[in-house]
């Protein structure tokens, strides 16, 4: 019964998450995008608008920048881009720290800007760039142990916290179109982010997923969680799967 309850949760998410992408089934027509479009924005921003290009904050190749505070966008998903930009733009998610520039900035895109910019950054060369996470912690940061939050995200807590890979895959490394890609992501946001999904004060996740795992997690086992996947890697010699996160992505470019 855990498993089929898991499953129709996992079901029910993808629904959802794939509404806010604009999503139809083959067949209906579809949406299309426009990667150069979604380029442009990225790199120049809307000057009628006043919006300053995507990759002051987020890098040039959409890694994030941890002084910053800001998110890696590269290859997380395109449905999960587009549902973060669409809730950005109806307030169901308000920005936070740096972020506080994302609700007016994603208000300035049209439906269809927010879908070409999800498809740029998802169509972007795969790279990795760790968090340094001696320099931070030479700057005062709270550091955890990467052992330590791989064995949470690996295995969990006997029944108090859920391993992550159940629903991010292995490593984190995304399970496209309903769980984004969380494994290398940048140390701040992961730290800031699972801090707000467990004060509640970020609430747009789907069911409640993210918040009802979070409420358990101690202050250790979120810089641990996230020093481990700032730092891993998406496959192992063991463990070699290829994974694009783009599969939504690619059935929209075919229909273009």
């Amino acid at each position: 019964m855990r498993r089929l309850s898991n499953l129709a949760m996992a079901c029910l998410g993808a629904v959802a998450m794939l509404s806010f992408s604009g999503v139809t089934m083959a067949g209906e027509g579809g949406v299309t995008v426009n990667v150069a479009n979604g380029k442009n924005i990225f790199e120049n921003g809307k000057a009628d608008a006043g919006i300053a290009p995507c990759q002051s904050c987020h890098g040039e190749k959409a890694l994030g920048i941890d002084a910053m505070g800001t998110p890696r966008l590269a290859n997380l998903g395109y449905v999960y881009v587009v549902k973060q930009l669409t809730n950005f733009a109806e307030d169901k998610r308000i920005g936070t720290e740096v972020g506080v520039v994302m609700n007016g900035f994603a208000k300035s895109l049209s439906e269809q800007e927010r879908r070409d910019v999800a498809a740029y950054v998802n169509t972007l060369p795969k790279a990795a760039e760790p968090s340094d996470l001696a320099a931070l912690k030479a700057d005062g940061k709270a550091v955890g142990e990467p052992y330590k939050g791989k064995i949470v995200v690996q295995f969990g807590d006997n029944g108090r916290v859920s391993a992550c890979i159940s629903c991010h895959a292995y490593n984190g490394r995304g399970a496209d179109p309903v769980y984004p890609k969380i494994g290398q992501q940048k140390y701040v946001y992961l730290v800031n982010q699972l801090t707000h999904w467990r004060e509640g004060s970020r609430a747009n996740d789907p069911m409640g997923q993210m918040r009802a795992v979070a409420k358990n997690l101690t202050d250790a086992d979120i810089i641990n969680v996230a020093a481990f996947l700032s730092q891993t890697t998406e496959s192992t010699p063991g463990n070699g799967m290829e994974v694009g996160n783009q599969s939504v992505l690619e059935n929209i470019q075919k229909h273009h």
